[in-house]
């Protein structure tokens, strides 16, 4: 009954249909090859259900049974990545979507071979560490031709390419200028390091292999219950009615999701199909409704308490508990969200938009209802998290159980055992992409290691951080974001971070502020220009032109561009050495500041603003989001001031925008 309720809302806009599934994937692929995957029939079909059944059904079991050896565990499980990786996607775009070519099965068998090796010789293979066999240096060079091959078809040629940039310098290192020399490698001795926990079977698929796939996973069941449906329907049923109501709807939805499932280009396929086509029907531009679908989706990856595959490996460098991440990470991207739905209720306003009416849209007592059980998960997630003691695999594991138990309660939810399996096929296709890439980026990351290039950048960067820190993150900033234009965020971030985030360290930033610092950047690379992927994805299923969607979408993050930067020199927006009174201050004028920036940024509070008021309220933004009492009362003070001018300026030209509005149509 809801579901028709809120297609029938789609309907009441002038909007007939929401856009076709095969819409989605034709603008999908155009932007993201890792959309770009075979479709099965027949025996082959069932053969690679099967299989990537029995992939999860491993890490199920390790994440109650204990995991085997390290080099056993995560060489089998990039060894499994691989196979899927090879038969999912074809080596080239021309090539057959229908079957895997007899190359694709030679390489499915090397690598096995990576892991059937590795085991079968552990001991000896353990014992050989610092002096590799001809067999071990053969393996290595098998691993690392796989890896960069798979890499190459699911993500495109920038991280194959960077990851053998690295190797040639490790190969050739003597003759690099200055800074960069070093002693230069043999091959099997860089080989060696590859292969080892420093590279390849390192921390980056060590998280790949445990939380990653688990929470994954966790994401698969949770859209095989219905959980995406029923954020929608509450996003709808909360903020629907509002000004500009399928906008709001947008950015709650879309948060939601994205927390949950990591990836903002899926996101925007995934929401973006309901809410867009609203939008436009509305009243806001092309480019604006694809601006609104694309920041929110970025910013999933932000929002506690999944935020995509990054922050686990945030946990996991820093030693720290995953529960401290979300404590961090919390307040940024409350500011960040509210900074985009602010903007888009001034949008509203001052284009006079409309939301769509009551009797059109599910009521929460329906909801609630129907799928309100459906966020016991998610509290039980929280409590496994903050309370329990237990570890994060294993409170993955229980959640994703109890999540399955929980949507046998309504019969608009249950699943069936082919709805889990279902789910459990795809957690192991969905993490396939991740794994290759953190695999890919441990090359990089042991190079790093045996060359010192890592320390030699660190230490460039602290040379200027001493002569001035705002230029240091400047160029920090340039570099996260150049990394996210060409790579997926994850290796992106791994990289900066491993490169960035101790020097910054160093310099006395908390080790916490520093990792989101690059974190944050990292992933706001997918809205900028002029490599915008997932704006490029939502201006495909808006129809307006990707650059200005990437543009406008790059105003509606305004606030999370800003932020970064104050939680490195005052961590108290992340709770970080203040206490409860410091954190509370903070955080009211930071959400008083992000109104005023948004305002700001709109050109427009009660009435237009003009560009002098504009640019003081940009400074009074500032001074409220700087945690500190004096630039807290000066902001406060210009936004008093903006306060009762625009007012007073509104009464001579347009009513007031009541900002106290019913349930769902303020701010």
């Amino acid at each position: 009954m809801e579901t028709k309720n809120t297609q029938e809302a789609a309907a009441a806009q002038g909007e007939h249909e929401i856009i076709k599934q095969e819409q989605v994937q034709d603008y999908l692929e155009k932007v993201d090859k890792e959309s770009q995957t075979r479709g099965f029939s027949g025996f082959m079909k069932h053969f690679f259900y099967g299989l990537c059944i029995a992939v999860t059904l491993y890490h199920l079991y390790v994440s109650v049974m204990g995991t085997p050896p390290v080099h056993i565990h995560r060489s089998l499980h990039v060894g499994m990545m691989l196979v899927l990786a090879f038969i999912m996607y074809p080596m080239r775009k021309k090539a057959s979507r229908k079957k895997v070519a007899i190359y694709d099965w030679a390489l499915c068998a090397l690598a096995l071979f990576v892991p059937i090796f590795i085991w079968s010789d552990f001991i000896n293979f353990i014992m050989r560490a610092g002096i590799p066999s001809p067999m071990d240096t053969f393996v290595t060079t098998v691993l690392v031709v796989l890896t960069l091959e798979a890499a190459r078809r699911i993500t495109g040629w920038a991280l194959p390419i960077l990851s053998g940039i690295f190797i040639a310098y490790g190969l050739f290192g003597r003759n690099f200028p200055g800074m960069f020399m070093h002693r230069g490698y043999t091959w099997p001795q860089l080989g060696n390091t590859i292969l080892g926990t420093e590279g390849i079977l390192g921390t980056s698929v060590a998280v790949s292999a445990s939380f990653i796939f688990l929470f994954v996973l966790f994401g698969a069941v949770m859209q095989k219950s219905g959980m995406g449906q029923f954020f929608t329907e509450m996003a709808m049923a909360i903020a629907g009615a509002a000004k500009g109501g399928p906008a709001k709807v947008s950015v709650i939805g879309s948060a939601l999701m994205g927390s949950i499932n990591g990836s903002a280009i899926a996101n925007v396929c995934t929401t973006g199909p309901f809410t867009i086509p609203l939008m436009k029907k509305s009243g806001y531009s092309k480019e604006f409704a694809g601006a609104v679908e694309a920041s929110a989706s970025v910013g999933g990856q932000i929002l506690p308490p999944v935020m995509g595959a990054a922050a686990f490996i945030m946990a996991e460098i820093l030693g720290v508990n995953y529960s401290q991440i979300i404590i961090w990470a919390i307040i940024p991207a409350l500011l960040f969200f509210a900074g985009i739905y602010i903007q888009v209720h001034l949008r509203a306003s001052r284009s006079g938009l409309v939301g769509i009416p009551r009797d059109q849209l599910p009521k929460i007592r329906n909801v609630m209802r129907e799928r309100g059980h459906m966020a016991l998960p998610l509290l039980f997630l929280f409590y496994m998290l903050f309370f329990s003691g237990t570890t994060l695999i294993f409170s993955a594991f229980w959640t994703i159980m109890v999540t399955i138990v929980v949507s046998w309660l309504r019969p608009a939810t249950r699943m069936s055992f082919k709805d889990i399996l279902d789910a459990f096929a795809d957690g192991a296709k969905q993490t396939a992409p991740v794994a290759i890439a953190c695999a890919c980026v441990g090359i990089i990351i042991g190079i790093f290691a045996i060359t010192g290039f890592g320390l030699n950048m660190a230490d460039a960067i602290i040379t200027l951080g001493n002569m001035n820190m705002l230029l240091t993150l400047v160029f920090t900033m340039l570099a996260c974001m150049i990394m996210g234009m060409g790579l997926p965020s994850i290796p992106a971030y791994i990289i900066t971070a491993t490169i960035a985030a101790p020097a910054l360290a160093r310099l006395g930033v908390p080790p916490g502020a520093a990792h989101m610092f690059a974190f944050y950047f990292a992933m706001f690379a997918n809205i900028t220009p002029p490599v915008a992927l997932v704006s490029f994805a939502a201006a495909g299923l808006s129809g307006g032109n990707p650059m200005r969607t990437s543009v406008q979408a790059l105003k509606l993050a305004i606030a999370g561009f800003i932020i970064p930067y104050i939680f490195v020199f005052s961590p108290a927006l992340m709770l970080i050495d203040t206490t409860f009174l410091g954190g509370l201050q903070s955080t009211a004028s930071a959400f008083i500041g992000v109104l005023l920036l948004g305002s700001a940024v709109e050109g427009f509070l009660f009435t237009k603003i003009n560009t002098p008021l504009r640019l003081l309220m940009l400074g009074g933004a500032l001074g409220l989001i700087i945690p500190g009492l004096s630039s807290d009362l000066i902001g406060l003070g210009i936004t008093v001031f903006v306060f009762l001018l625009q007012r007073a300026q509104s009464k001579k030209v347009v009513p007031a925008v009541d900002f106290t509005a019913s349930p769902g149509g303020g701010v």
